[in-house]
């Protein structure tokens, strides 16, 4: 009893618990939430990639020992309760451009992805990162947590299929289909999610401890009924964790000088510091991490994080490891330091020998968080002045963009560079810091190339 107390108080010490108004049991508890609406990713970073021609199974093991070596430095090193994994669209990026797009073989992509965090470890270290984020307004920052919001349960309503997504033809200067368009709900995936987010929402409004965690593993249950959830055969859920053989330190290194390199890296570049730039606002605006200033104190231990995530995910096979969105929810379950952090990369460890138990959660029984979780990210919209256009406006656009592009990085985008235009067009560019007009001018440039 004496060695478990000592092992508690020495965790509020370190992760300074009680300092920001948390318990270590909702440290966990938020900690497994947060791997719980991520583990989707152990099933589809693999997917993705093998498309390119490397082995799934490797894949697998790297997608998982990339997410836990960069949220390990985020919960150990940081104290922020962010987790990291292979980014989505990123991974997109790597496999459907670069390699089936542009040709070249995913162990160019890899090259490009290891520069890309030797390079951010470089930013990081001149704090070129943690300046970029402190110069934007806190107009954009709030407007950033909203968007993200909007951003996560769109995921949510799509990956249930309670929206569809599609493409608009022009036919005769005539518009046919739709952009989004609501799904078959009377199907089994979409239907477990209506009750998913009908159960955890009634947790919420009760004020169970949980409610999140508790909310998904209720619609897991019952999407077994419903044939959503797939219990692995056998019930056999410990299995080896495959060889990194196929992909480890597969690098190109006589492709560094290249064109082609150059746009390759600049695309991964931009991508993933204005996605990972947007999370650690975003998210640490809704935890009430910022200061009276609007920054994020230990930002450069947070970036640091990343791009070490990079680095070593790269070395295992994996593309751009990146803070992820889906860390919303452990802060909405309460996670407010490492701890949470350190409990998700736990999460991921015990998930490289039971792949089958976790890999039997549907994505429509995540849906519900996702969806509720988009809520919880909406509350700093009350803090936007609204009737001064000069901030309402580039607020608007960066809200708005990411869920339509489907992006962070394109929110930010379309944020800062209205932000710029309009209060250079009014007469107030002195509201605007110098570090804010060389964004606009890469991002202008980002457009061209």
């Amino acid at each position: 009893m004496e060695i478990t107390t000592n092992r508690i108080k020495k965790s509020n010490d370190y992760f300074k618990i009680e300092e920001r108004n948390t318990t270590v049991k909702r440290e966990i508890v938020a900690g497994i939430t947060t791997f719980m609406t991520m583990a989707y990713i152990l099933i589809v970073n693999p997917i993705t990639l093998a498309e390119t021609g490397m082995d799934i199974n490797a894949l697998f093991t790297a997608t998982a020992l990339s997410a836990i070596i960069g949220t390990l430095v985020m919960g150990l090193y940081a104290n922020m309760p962010f987790a990291l994994a292979p980014g989505m669209g990123l991974n997109a990026f790597f496999a459907y451009t670069v390699v089936l797009g542009m040709g070249y073989p995913w162990e160019f992509a890899l090259t490009a992805v290891f520069l890309e965090g030797l390079i951010f470890i470089l930013l990081t270290a001149l704090n070129i990162r943690e300046a970029i984020i402190n110069c934007i307004p806190m107009t954009i920052k709030k407007a950033i947590s909203v968007g993200i919001g909007l951003f996560i349960a769109f995921i949510g309503l799509v990956n249930s299929g309670i929206v569809n997504t599609g493409m608009v033809a022009v036919d005769e200067g005539v518009l046919s289909g739709v952009v989004v368009k609501l799904g078959n709900i009377a199907q089994p995936g979409p239907l477990l999610t209506l009750i998913g987010v009908g159960i955890t929402g009634a947790l919420l409004v009760k004020n169970v401890k949980g409610a999140l965690l508790i909310g998904m593993i209720l619609t897991t249950l019952i999407g077994i009924p419903l044939g959503e959830t797939i219990l692995p055969e056998g019930l056999n859920i410990i299995s080896r964790p495959p060889s990194l053989e196929p992909i480890l330190f597969k690098f190109q290194f006589h492709n560094i000088l290249t064109w082609d390199m150059f746009i390759v890296l600049f695309t991964f570049l931009f991508v993933d510091l204005f996605d990972t730039v947007g999370t650690l606002v975003g998210v640490g605006a809704k935890a009430e991490m910022l200061d009276e200033k609007g920054q994020l104190p230990g930002a450069k231990r947070a970036l640091f994080a990343d791009a070490i995530g990079t680095t070593f995910g790269a070395m295992f096979g994996t593309s751009t490891v990146t803070t992820v969105v889906e860390s919303a929810s452990g802060v909405a379950e309460g996670g407010r330091t490492g701890l949470t952090a350190v409990s998700t990369a736990g999460m991921f460890i015990i998930a490289l020998f039971l792949s089958p138990l976790f890999l039997m959660i549907p994505s429509t029984a995540v849906a519900p968080v996702l969806i509720l979780v988009g809520l919880f990210m909406m509350t700093p919209i009350k803090d936007i002045d609204l009737e001064n256009f000069t901030e309402a406006i580039p607020a608007f656009l960066t809200i708005i963009m990411m869920p339509l592009t489907y992006s962070i990085a394109e929110g930010i985008t379309f944020g800062i560079l209205s932000y710029v235009f309009i209060k250079v067009t009014t007469g107030k560019y002195k509201e605007v810091s110098p570090i804010m007009y060389v964004l606009s001018l890469l991002f202008i440039g980002k457009f061209l190339l």
